[in-house]
């Protein structure tokens, strides 16, 4: 295909093969007049220039009718399957079939997110998509936009609230937060308290290496303060080592029931304002009607409303817009 050059086609015209083929047919300049509802004048105007395009008289007269010549022969047979592979492209839009089709989709996402959504959407995946395949990229809010955009991934979950040319954002769900530790570390009850919560030692996620978020602004202004011992841009270290220190972390809520059931973990409201964020299905517009993609944004969509109300809902009381914070100054997910 790379060889082909503009000129090579300048003299075709698609119309005429078509004439060609009905001539063919039908061995009547008549009858494919008809057929393509063209005047007789027409039909032989244009066997006139497909004899010149082609520098051969491809039908003459016979006894039945216009007998092609063995070039028109060559032709038809393969312009036919070559017309028909271009009327299924042109005109029949594409299809997925999640039951049979194979296919690789690339998914942004930061750690907790792939926690929190994959091992469910898998599962519903090997139910109803073997053929399906998933390729994980790491991400975060400050790399997500840039790898759609570069097309290094089909889509990003992202906590993200810009809009870059080129891209749609789509709002899914709201998430709240949580603060968790092991009862063997800490012999504490829930609700914490706001005194009980800057007693002991934090543990903090940033993907940036900041060592406060949005909680220690918050604390800051009941001139509080509450020690943050280790910082990471990592949530899956968290459980384990909330198993072997006295310590706090506070987390996305979509988390607290995974870290519950398997690391025997407590969990507890935060006991100060904590904004709720939105999370957001980012894609590019130039996919917006592959076929394929639509079928994987339903499903992340349907995964991501699975999770408990209790897990995504946010107390109104700690919302506000003057609260609400942007992706850029939080830190903790």
């Amino acid at each position: 295909m790379n060889n082909i050059r503009e000129n090579d086609f300048s003299r075709i015209d698609l119309n005429l093969l078509t004439v060609l083929l009905v001539l063919h047919r039908e061995g009547s300049v008549t009858r494919a007049a008809e057929r393509l509802h063209l005047g007789q004048p027409a039909v032989s105007g244009a066997l006139a220039r497909l004899r010149i395009m082609f520098n051969d008289p491809l039908f003459v007269r016979s006894a039945k009718g216009m007998a092609p010549t063995p070039r028109a022969e060559t032709l038809i047979a393969s312009l036919l399957p070559m017309m028909e592979q271009m009327k299924q492209v042109l005109f029949q839009p594409p299809t997925f079939n999640p039951a049979t089709d194979a296919h690789t989709f690339r998914l942004g996402m930061s750690d907790w997110v792939e926690r929190w959504l994959m091992p469910g959407l898998l599962a519903t995946l090997a139910r109803e998509a073997p053929g399906i395949q998933l390729q994980m990229m790491a991400s975060d809010p400050f790399l997500d936009e840039e790898l759609v955009q570069l097309d290094k991934v089909d889509v990003a979950i992202s906590v993200g609230q810009g809009i870059p040319a080129g891209m749609i954002r789509e709002p899914v769900v709201r998430m709240g937060f949580c603060t968790l530790w092991h009862p063997l570390q800490l012999a504490l009850t829930s609700p914490l308290s706001l005194e009980e919560y800057i007693a002991h030692d934090h543990l903090l996620v940033s993907y940036r290496g900041a060592s406060h978020s949005q909680i220690d602004e918050q604390l800051a202004r009941k001139n509080l303060t509450r020690r943050v011992r280790y910082v990471t841009p990592h949530f899956s270290s968290l459980p384990l080592m909330l198993k072997q220190i006295p310590a706090l972390t506070t987390v996305p809520a979509g988390l607290a029931s995974g870290w519950v059931e398997h690391y025997g973990l407590s969990r507890s409201a935060v006991p100060v304002s904590a904004p709720a964020f939105t999370l957001s299905l980012m894609w590019s517009t130039r996919r917006s009607h592959d076929p394929a993609l639509l079928w994987l944004l339903e499903k992340l969509r349907g995964e991501m409303r699975k999770t408990d109300a209790d897990e995504t809902a946010a107390s109104a009381d700690w919302i506000s817009d003057r609260d609400q914070p942007t992706w850029q100054e939080r830190e903790d997910f």
